[in-house]
């Protein structure tokens, strides 16, 4: 692995584990405060990016009504018709997207995708992948470069 895929390999965990923890929130009712120290108690956290595991825990399970509101102009159905496994894959995109500006939206975007595709449905990750590339051109303008002209 290379260098540059190392430094990124905490994030990427960061956000494989966050999607477990949110899973079990969605699916448990459980406090997520009680699923964070779950986590540190029970799983290995020595190659995560801690910081951000909790940050989009938290930070998610406390916006998830508002994250579903951006995201809705973007999805073809409402909301709380999407399968579950992609809607919180969209939710910890649409966090970072708007949360996260040190982030760039690319590869969050590539990230969820990869989620998506790991842990979704059969088609799951082009749905993502397609609301998240229109959120982030909408939410992120800036990061898409000027356009070049002849």
């Amino acid at each position: 692995m290379s260098n540059e895929k190392k430094r990124f390999e905490p994030r990427r965990r960061a956000r494989r584990r966050a999607l477990q923890a949110i899973y079990q929130w969605q699916m448990t009712g459980q406090d997520a405060r009680q699923i964070l120290q779950q986590f540190h108690t029970a799983q290995d956290m020595s190659s995560v990016d801690e910081a951000h595991f909790e940050n989009l825990l938290m930070g998610i399970s406390s916006a998830s009504k508002r994250l579903d509101q951006e995201l809705q102009p973007f999805l073809d159905r409402p909301v709380d018709q999407v399968d579950l496994m992609e809607r919180i894959v969209l939710r910890i995109g649409a966090f970072e997207l708007l949360n996260c500006p040190e982030s760039p939206f690319r590869v969050v975007v590539d990230e969820c995708v990869d989620l998506a595709h790991r842990f979704g449905s059969e088609q799951g990750h082009a749905y993502v992948n397609a609301v998240l590339d229109k959120a982030a051109r909408a939410w992120r303008p800036g990061e898409l470069g000027q356009p070049v002209t002849p």
